[in-house]
């Protein structure tokens, strides 16, 4: 048996050792994106040091003072940073939930449609929003929902309700920030679930037919089921967006008064940084955020790979 195991073991690293062997052109391919990657994302890294200095541009990384966790210990007794981060989590996490519930419900819904003509309309209809950006999106919305805007003047005329400001009142801000989102990607997110629906064995169904099961029994017994490896994985790897609140988003849609109820890090570090020239207080805040996302997504992989045998390497 021992022989068998060490058989098998040896058999799996050749297999491995052969993978990493492929011709030279695939190797090739790769190389650019390899080149952007370790100049744009791995590079940049080395800035970190400034979180630890008094970072001046005139002195430069080598000559800058170290002052250690001088801006670490500022940000942790800072009592609007502690703010800014309730922001980005309510943000954030409203965001990863519905943008998990709405697809998932909608491509019930729509796998229910029988006409693929009407399908693939709706389908299309609904994604399109996802590809425009939010600078462009940031303009319409502040258009649609100003004050004399189309919203508020359906509101007055139809319903006799006095002007929401939907972009300068803190509470309907972020209703509006996490409604926005949802409603630009859902139909984008929704393609995930179609593509698992597509996967199920048509066997299954045409089964619960004859045992006389209803529509809604199916999709409760057979449908839901099955999605539920799919929406596994996609939540558990959304945790590592968990403080990625979408800095174009609030960026193009907030203003200097709805600051304490619409500022993230992101924007924060934006201000503080590039801004108010505080390099190394900017580069804490952002380092502090980079530790938290490599720990969360480290631990949602280990939750795909757990609960439902999702892995990349």
């Amino acid at each position: 048996m021992e022989a068998n195991t060490s058989k098998s073991a040896a058999r799996e690293l050749k297999d491995r050792k052969r993978g990493y062997k492929q011709p030279w052109t695939l190797h090739l391919m790769v190389l650019p994106a390899a080149l952007l990657v370790l100049i744009f994302s791995y590079v940049p890294m080395l800035g970190n040091v400034m979180a630890f200095q008094d970072y001046k541009a005139r002195l430069g990384f080598a000559h800058s003072p170290w002052v250690g966790f001088k801006h670490f210990h500022y940000m942790f007794t800072n009592d609007y940073f502690v703010k800014i981060i309730g922001n980005t989590l309510l943000f954030a996490c409203s965001k990863v939930v519905l943008n998990l519930v709405v697809p998932f419900l909608f491509a019930l819904l729509l796998n229910e449609v029988r006409k693929m003509g009407l399908k693939r309309s709706i389908q299309t209809f609904v994604y399109l929003p996802h590809f425009l950006s939010w600078v462009t999106l940031s303009g319409i919305l502040i258009d649609v929902l100003g004050q004399t805007g189309i919203v508020n003047q359906l509101l007055t005329s139809a319903f006799g309700i006095k002007p929401i400001f939907f972009l300068g009142d803190g509470t309907w801000f972020r209703v509006t920030i996490i409604v926005s989102d949802v409603w630009k990607e859902f139909g984008f997110n929704t393609i995930i679930f179609l593509a698992a629906l597509s996967g199920i064995n048509p066997a299954l169904y045409e089964a619960a037919e004859v045992d006389g099961a209803s529509r809604w029994k199916q999709t409760l017994n057979i449908t839901v089921p099955s999605l539920l490896p799919i929406l596994i994985v996609v939540a558990t790897l959304a945790m590592g967006n968990v403080l990625n609140a979408n800095f174009d988003q609030v960026f193009n849609l907030y203003s200097p008064m709805i600051y304490q109820q619409g500022d993230i890090i992101d924007t924060f570090v934006y201000r503080e940084g590039l801004l108010g020239g505080q390099f190394s207080f900017a580069t804490a805040v952002g380092f502090f955020k980079s530790v938290i996302s490599l720990v969360l997504i480290v631990f949602s992989y280990r939750l795909a790979y757990k609960y439902a045998g999702y892995r990349i390497f």
